[in-house]
């Protein structure tokens, strides 16, 4: 969507500017003047088909990351496919049926962040290795080879790497238990390969991700399992970035939130909805945050991801509770009505500590 300058080429033309500043150029813009032109962060979504096709978790996280006021973002990628109900971004490095071993064997990375030059890579990689049964000391090699690409590219790149979604196709009774075992050996994989210049941090796309109910044929995500990734990925990401000035900002030093629901889909006797918590505070963080949803008669909570549930409560899932000053997660759920068509607007309302 926007421009892409590599970052050398960025540095270069910064120095240009400042040079003419100095000559007394005849249009030349102001070192001050440069500096708010800086280029937006880009972020390469890089993976297989959960990645690319059409992979909708992407327009999920783009929504909350500009909605949480995160809007100067770029995601790159040499594919463009969309074809998700939210506009978004949708350049992408997700190539289907790709082997993360096979991209690292056949070098195929090194050309891709040429073309893009990301600031961040947002990774979920492996399912079809994991499917192939290759053995995850093989796929972890693959690993580093490619974070190795990636700080050739960019020495400060930070990369957040999924531990994958299950694999649970009916052709393939072992997967599930391939996945899980993959997955064991991701958090020591990253611990020790991170480094302060560039950290590599685990998002847990595995814990609470059902096949069942997440995914239309046991691997690739359905519009809830696109939900439950996005609200996964927000957190990581957007500890990486600058948010905007927050819409309705709390009193400077109070741990407070907001709660704004959005109706998903509905249907007939149903709907789906999502609630995005954020904190209002510009200092503090919140430790745990609760919401309270009002909802019309005859109207019930169903299904809760990313929360618990407590009739129409929802607290935070643990892992989720932590939010620093401005920042958001999401949860979703399922809720059935009386109504004959068409989701209902229950009142959300939310409390942090």
């Amino acid at each position: 969507m926007r421009s892409r300058r590599h970052p050398l080429l960025a540095a270069l033309l910064a120095a240009l500017f400042v040079l003419a500043a100095g000559s007394g150029l005849a249009g030349a813009p102001s070192t001050a003047a440069a500096a708010t032109a800086a280029d937006p962060v880009r972020i390469m979504p890089l993976g297989d088909s959960i990645t690319g096709s059409p992979g909708c978790w992407r327009s999920m996280l783009w929504d909350q990351l500009q909605k949480a006021g995160y809007t100067d973002i770029d995601f790159v990628g040499t594919l463009n496919a969309q074809s998700c109900a939210l506009t978004h971004d949708a350049d992408n490095e997700g190539h289907g049926g790709y082997l993360a071993t096979t991209t690292a064997d056949q070098n195929l990375l090194p050309g891709w962040l040429a073309a893009t030059a990301p600031d961040i890579v947002v990774m979920h990689f492996g399912t079809n290795d994991v499917w192939s049964s290759i053995a995850p000391d093989t796929i972890l090699a693959a690993y580093t080879k490619l974070v190795g690409q990636m700080r050739a590219d960019n020495p400060a790149m930070k990369v957040l790497v999924a531990q994958i979604i299950p694999v649970n196709p009916s052709s393939c009774a072992e997967c599930a238990a391939r996945t899980a075992a993959f997955n064991e050996r991701i958090p020591a994989w990253a611990q020790g390969i991170t480094t302060a210049q560039s950290p590599v941090t685990v998002v847990d796309q595995w814990t609470g991700f059902d096949t069942a109910t997440d995914t239309y044929d046991g691997v690739h995500p359905n519009a809830v399992g696109d939900a439950k990734m996005a609200a996964r990925w927000f957190p990581a990401l957007s500890a990486l970035l600058t948010p905007g000035d927050p819409e309705e900002p709390g009193e400077p030093g109070n741990a407070g939130c907001s709660a704004a629901f959005r109706a998903v889909s509905a249907w007939q006797g149903g709907y789906q909805g999502e609630v995005t918590v954020t904190n209002t505070s510009s200092t503090a963080p919140t430790s745990s945050w609760t919401v309270t949803l009002a909802l019309p008669a005859g109207s019930r909570l169903t299904q809760v991801w990313n929360g618990a549930l407590t009739g129409t409560t929802v607290r935070d899932a643990g892992w989720n509770g932590t939010l620093a000053a401005g920042a958001s997660t999401t949860f979703g759920f399922l809720a059935s009505t009386s109504d004959a068509a068409g989701a209902p607007s229950p009142t959300a309302s939310c409390a942090a500590s």
